[in-house]
């Protein structure tokens, strides 16, 4: 779903646009518009006639969507779609759920997430230390995390909760 962040340049446009960049991440920096016409595209019915579908994805060295990146063959028979809004309860995002075979939410307690999310900002490169991350993922992610678990649609198939696991090992 990253794919479907607002380009920087498109923030610039926004009534506000230093809110806009800071509060990238955010639902309404996202192109729901765009992520529904990609969900209707993948529910219409394959014939001898179908073509590829594609998708964006994100650069983050460019720290923007690269268009048309993901290939969607008529082959592929499971899709996974993954991010923060595909099962918000507000269009088009929730209209776009509704399209869905099956949903599962990954839920995490914000205190995990907090420390997650300062780490991830770091190696990311879009803050240089951890109180930086720490800082962004107060004001930016965990407001967003709340408005998600706030808002999910109600038609959830599985709801999985996210845990430290100290055997498992990231590699």
């Amino acid at each position: 779903m990253d794919g479907y962040h607002f380009t920087r340049a498109q923030l610039d446009q926004f009534p506000d646009p230093a809110t806009a960049h800071a509060r990238r991440g955010a639902e309404f920096t996202f192109d729901g518009k765009a992520y529904l016409q990609l969900v209707q595209a993948l529910r219409e019915p394959l014939t001898q006639a179908s073509q590829t579908i594609w998708a964006p994805s994100f650069d983050h060295a460019v720290k923007d969507p690269k268009e048309n990146d993901i290939a969607i063959e008529p082959t592929h028979r499971i899709i996974v779609m993954e991010g923060n809004y595909v099962l918000l309860d507000k269009a088009p995002w929730s209209d776009a759920a509704a399209l869905m075979d099956l949903c599962w939410f990954v839920s995490v307690e914000p205190s995990v997430a907090r420390i997650r999310l300062a780490k991830r900002h770091v190696a990311a490169g879009i803050v240089s230390n951890l109180e930086e991350g720490d800082r962004r993922a107060v004001e930016n992610d965990l407001p967003n995390g709340e408005e998600i678990t706030r808002l999910r649609v109600s038609s959830v198939d599985e709801i999985v909760s996210s845990r430290e696991d100290s055997n498992w090992v990231h590699q």
